[in-house]
């Protein structure tokens, strides 16, 4: 039995997704039984409670194999990151009573770093809190999720993608979150290890590369646009982030323009993704047909 946090999210249902399909039992804390259901047709035992509650996560760890953790995304964090710090807080206590056997913790490329990271600074912090558990860690590093261009898909119609990659021909590190799953699962499952590992997870892809592969789905020739840095803050507010509470997102696009989320961090290993940006935006469109017949 492994627990997976995060189910009902893209990356947890990945890792779900790859477990089941392995044949392994599948547990997953959840605030939502409804919005789960479909997992648990599927055989997924529930538990009730959430990131915010140590005792459930220990309660959800009882008699697990390994388990799999993460944190939520959230795009305007408090100045300290207290949401973050109190969810690694309700993790560290969980696993520390309940000692699994392994843990495989969701990390993110750049988060060996402790400073000018925005966003990914509540990663690094997570790391930081999970130094001293006695469990085995495996902290998978992702690059950007290529599922982060999506809306490409509906704004791109005119033959352009905005992006805040500039320029947009450099390479970073990308990866699909099925192929996150995939690793998640496979580090779950395989043989066992002590200590800590850090696995680098993804391959050097360009803006570039991304709306040439996005083109091809949309039978339309797409070019990537770098938004301009003085406009960063606008884009932001109008994909929801509330005004003056940009500034994490921003910086963490900045890390990345600046080569900070790069692959060859000093004692990593290194996973390079299978799934490619086209195989993303086809299986989304194909989504969206298939929910409009």
């Amino acid at each position: 039995m492994f627990l997976v946090m995060g189910i009902t999210g893209k990356v947890g249902g990945a890792t779900a997704e790859h477990l089941l399909a392995q044949g392994q039992k599948v547990r997953a804390l959840v605030r939502n039984r409804e919005k789960a259901s479909s997992w648990a047709d599927r055989g997924v035992e529930l538990v009730d409670g959430d990131w915010n509650d140590a005792a459930a996560i220990e309660q959800a760890l009882k008699g697990a194999e390994g388990a799999f953790v993460m944190l939520p995304s959230v795009w305007a964090p408090s100045p300290d990151y207290k949401e973050a710090r109190g969810m690694i807080a309700n993790y560290v206590a969980a696993l520390t009573n309940a000692a699994p056997p392994r843990v495989v913790a969701l990390s993110s490329m750049g988060a060996n770093r402790t400073s000018g990271l925005g966003m990914i600074t509540a990663l690094s912090l997570l790391e930081q809190g999970f130094r001293d558990l006695t469990s085995p860690v495996a902290f998978v590093r992702a690059g950007g999720f290529f599922e982060n261009f999506l809306y490409g898909l509906h704004v791109a119609q005119g033959g352009t993608l905005p992006v805040y990659y500039n320029p947009t021909d450099r390479k970073s590190t990308m990866v699909a979150t099925k192929d996150i799953g995939a690793e998640v699962a496979t580090l779950l499952t395989r043989p066992a290890w002590t200590g800590r590992r850090i696995i680098e997870l993804g391959s050097m892809v360009s803006a570039d590369q991304v709306a040439g592969q996005l083109g091809e789905v949309l039978k339309l020739d797409v070019k990537a646009f770098a938004i301009p840095r003085a406009r960063w803050a606008e884009a932001f507010e109008q994909f929801g982030i509330p005004k003056g509470h940009t500034g994490p997102a921003e910086e963490m696009f900045e890390a990345v323009n600046a080569g900070w989320m790069d692959l060859g961090a000093e004692g990593t290993e290194h996973v390079a993704g299978t799934t490619s940006p086209r195989e993303v935006f086809e299986a989304a469109q194909n989504a969206q047909n298939a929910a409009r017949t």
